[in-house]
């Protein structure tokens, strides 16, 4: 298999980008759950004061494997973390050492930024992902539990009660 190609995203990727997120909604056994668009890709990630960022993984001139992103914050350490929203190879490029490419660009990424750590979740059941991530060296934080405020509750959420 020819070696993959790792790049920060560009003006252009929003299409394969938004490919790969229907795709891993699919895989997630979530398919119809993708609001996102091309457009709103394309502002979001290469608009003037960009807050989220992403590298893809080219195979043959085509986009096979994406690693969205952003910078979070640790009060803890008092530097930043790269926080990855996800990563997603097309199947049929799997196997090939994709996945662990885009991660060494996460980490040339972290450490040219001065990040502290990369988190990200992961699904319970995808036993094959936790699998890659162990041997990789990463740890599942046991303690922690993600927590999320979304949809009605965050519309409620403007200062009055419940």
């Amino acid at each position: 298999m020819t070696q993959a190609l790792i790049r920060r995203a560009r003006p252009g990727d929003e299409h394969d980008i938004l490919r790969l997120i229907h795709a891993l909604a699919a895989y997630e056994n979530e398919p119809g759950a993708v609001e996102a668009t091309a457009e709103g890709l394309a502002a979001k990630l290469f608009g003037d004061d960009p807050k989220v960022f992403a590298h893809v993984a080219e195979l043959d001139e085509k986009v096979v494997g994406m690693a969205v992103w952003f910078f979070n914050f640790s009060t803890w350490t008092g530097r930043h973390g790269l926080y990855l929203e996800d990563l997603f190879v097309d199947p049929d490029a799997r196997d090939g050492g994709i996945a662990r490419a885009l991660f060494e660009a996460l980490g040339a990424e972290a450490r040219a930024q001065d990040c502290a750590r990369i988190d990200w979740n992961v699904l319970d059941w995808n036993e094959r992902a936790k699998g890659f991530y162990r041997r990789i060296g990463a740890r599942h934080l046991d303690a922690w539990e993600p927590w999320r405020l979304d949809g009605k509750a965050l519309d409620r959420l403007k200062g009055e009660e419940p």
